[in-house]
């Protein structure tokens, strides 16, 4: 079966009953190594050529897809089409005409690339051709009205070449006559993808953490000699994210927030009122809304850190806030309280965002959720919650929690990411083996909370630096010692973090010795992204949750030994701050 992007489920609405047939013929009828795109726009262009099919040996093929029926279609040119539509005839463009406009931009955009070429002559390392689907015109038909003067009869699919009852291969070799010319070679995984990175640059992971969305224009870009993309998964599901509430369970380093990344930026092109991003984290809400700011989306899309939307909430309805409590954590709980309150009593109204999305949603209390599913639209529906329960730190969750019981309604719409691509493998090995138990896959429903196992990208890398020291002190100095080394060597003081578990004495013993060796840092509340970050973060293991850097050290880890079992909670901790690493691992212990 091919893969269609998006799913074919989720784009039925606005498919004609034409394309709808196709799509699923491509489905069917296809092999596992093909991939189909429909209405998926091409470059920064605004143009949707209705299917892209692209197959590692076959190459490339664009379609337009008519469901015109003979008797509209009053005269026929290689540009034109006039059509009799209600009464009135109406030119269409030739969709032959329209699918090479297509072809044509597509080449043009690959054959910039040095490495989809050939040296010798320029051209492409693999065929590529453009072809009409008439999805209510038989080919006798076709042949009567000889409409092959303005479409080539091999390079259109008929109705009845389409039907369900058709051949595999026979349907296939109607694709395949569509070319005028075969090679002999097959691109390979890294050919594809950088396929995809130009085609489809909204897919595009750059290197920069802070620059999620910061893409130049495809003429001026010059691409890297690797790249990175979606994986097949992650984009039909950005894609495919339709109407409703969604849930995507995923694994440290799944790619949850470039699709939440994803889904927002679509949302803004589509909603009327505000969209609004919710996570846990301060330093994480930080980051994101520099992404939106960054991308030109601060307007429409709101970012906030939960406790921070709730004191927004009632200073704008004018409700009172919270006094006279005894602790921090005291005055959190009276905050939130005092908001379901109000959104019970209707001061606060609910319904205010035409979509929520939750960002590392596991840190959530069941009545926080609760409350954020009232500030959906109720027309709109539109709510996605990122999860992962392996990395729930906050331990604030009831037992037993279900997502229905919080009014949010997964079931059907519940999708699991397992592989991750942050980390190399080991570094996910190294974590997965501090993690211990907590990492054993448990299946649930949709309704419920899965465990999953993450499965690693295969991206290997230098093995994490695992020492035991004689004193804290020790164990500081070494650590600086290695920024030091890492900053010789060419790497960025903004690509590398210190984690610590507790702020005394570990934090404060950092941060003196820090800013003894001259080593520029900003801690929670200075940390920067983008072109302003220039310094080292020292981060607590909860501040650093959703973030990532090249090189992380992590003071002060009690190593386990074969018969010790790490407590749960500490073991989340733990595994969280060493998957931030993506390509250096740093720990110390005594």
């Amino acid at each position: 079966m091919a893969t269609l992007i998006p799913a074919l489920s989720t784009c039925l609405k606005k498919m004609t009953q034409g394309e709808k047939r196709f799509a699923g013929r491509l489905e069917s009828k296809l092999d596992d190594d093909y991939l189909c795109w429909y209405n998926v726009p091409i470059g920064r262009s605004s143009r949707y050529p209705d299917f892209i099919i692209l197959h590692p040996q076959r190459g490339i093929i664009v379609l337009e897809v008519k469901d015109w029926r003979v008797d509209y279609i009053q005269d026929i040119s290689p540009t034109s089409f006039k059509l009799l539509i209600n009464d009135a005839v109406k030119d269409e463009k030739n969709p032959f005409e329209q699918a090479h406009e297509y072809i044509t931009e597509i080449i043009n955009i690959l054959k910039r690339d040095p490495q989809l070429v050939c040296a010798e002559n320029g051209k492409l390392l693999f065929p590529w051709t453009w072809g009409v689907v008439l999805t209510n015109i038989s080919r006798k038909v076709f042949d009567l009205h000889e409409m092959d003067n303005v479409i080539p009869s091999h390079r259109v699919i008929c109705q009845d070449e389409m039907l369900d009852t058709i051949d595999p291969l026979a349907f296939q070799e109607q694709l395949w006559g569509m070319f005028t010319y075969h090679n002999k070679g097959m691109l390979t995984l890294p050919q594809i993808e950088r396929v995809r990175w130009h085609l489809f640059p909204e897919i595009r992971i750059p290197y920069k953490q802070a620059s999620l969305f910061d893409f130049q224009d495809d003429a001026d870009i010059t691409p890297p000699d690797i790249i990175k993309v979606m994986d097949l998964q992650q984009e039909q599901l950005a894609r495919s994210l339709g109407e409703g509430h969604r849930v995507i369970h995923g694994v440290a380093g799944s790619g949850k927030t470039l699709i939440l990344g994803f889904r927002a930026e679509y949302l803004a092109q589509v909603c009327s009122r505000p969209i609004l991003i919710l996570c846990y984290n301060k330093v994480l809400a930080r980051r994101l809304e520099e992404w939106m700011e960054s991308r030109g989306l601060g307007a429409k899309v709101q970012v906030r850190h939960f406790h921070k939307w709730c004191w927004d909430q009632l200073k704008t309805y004018h409700v009172r806030i919270p006094s006279n409590c005894a602790s921090e954590e005291d005055f959190s709980d009276e905050l939130v309280d005092a908001v379901i309150r109000a959104v019970d009593s209707k001061h606060i109204p609910a319904g205010q965002c035409d979509a929520v999305l939750i960002d590392e949603g596991h840190d959530f209390r069941p009545e926080w959720l609760k409350l954020i599913v009232q500030m959906v639209n109720p027309r709109s529906n539109s709510l996605l919650v990122l999860y992962d329960d392996a990395q729930s730190i906050y331990n604030k969750k009831k037992r037993g929690f279900s997502f229905k019981s919080v009014d949010i309604q997964a079931t059907g719409r519940t999708t699991i990411l397992k592989v991750n691509y942050r980390n190399t493998k080991e570094i996910l090995d190294c974590a997965t083996r501090f993690a211990q138990g907590l990492l054993i896959a448990q299946d649930s429903d949709d309704d419920s909370i899965p465990r999953i196992a993450p499965i690693s990208g295969g991206e290997s890398g230098e093995k994490p630096i695992l020492i035991k020291l004689p004193t804290l002190r020790d164990e500081v100095d070494y650590i600086v010692a290695k920024l030091k080394e890492a900053h010789q060597q060419g790497h960025k003081w903004k690509d590398m973090a210190v984690l610590f578990r507790h702020w005394k004495p570990m934090g404060e013993d950092l941060r003196k010795a820090l800013y003894e060796a001259r080593i520029p840092f900003g801690g929670k509340e200075t940390i920067l992204f983008g072109d302003k970050a220039k310094r080292v973060s020292l981060l607590s293991y909860n501040s650093s949750k959703g973030l990532e850097f090249p090189l992380v050290a992590i003071p002060g880890v009690c190593f386990p030994s074969e018969e010790s079992k790490a407590d749960e909670a500490e073991a989340q901790l733990l595994y969280v701050a060493m998957t931030r690493a993506t390509k250096q691992l740093i720990m110390t212990g005594v």
